[in-house]
């Protein structure tokens, strides 16, 4: 063994790279999994889910028009906002946040990915435009 990875090992240092700041090109990548369902930019509309403009930073349930479900309903009324870590909890569980919720998806596994998809949708005003 090589003596840097011995003293490493002795002082318990991670041999493992450090965590990147989220990428904003591979979140776009990843928001490819929630298409189906929900749209961002300026001609954003209604899908089974509705539009991500401007989520993060917004209170649950502040898309005027959509029917969401009681649970992200009663989050709202409870004063809740996507901030980073409520969304990096919804993304990787849904029904974690929302056991009753509508949403039919599985999650995000990866730490990573979630991430990279919460910096991506960041960018987001609410009317479609980016910072």
């Amino acid at each position: 063994m090589r003596i840097p990875v011995m003293v490493a090992l002795l002082l318990g240092v991670a041999a493992a790279p450090a965590h990147a700041d989220p990428d904003i090109a591979k979140g776009e990548t990843v928001f490819k999994k929630c298409m189906a369902c929900h749209a961002v930019g300026p001609d954003a509309k209604v899908k089974v889910g509705p539009p991500l403009n401007g989520i993060v930073g917004a209170k649950w349930a502040h898309f005027e028009g959509y029917a969401y479900s009681q649970d992200i309903k009663d989050g709202a009324a409870a004063g809740k906002v996507w901030d980073e870590a409520s969304l990096n909890d919804y993304l990787e569980n849904p029904k974690h946040l929302a056991p009753k919720g509508k949403m039919a998806f599985a999650g995000i596994k990866n730490e990573l990915e979630r991430a990279d998809l919460i910096a991506f949708l960041a960018q987001f005003k609410p009317d479609g435009s980016k910072k």
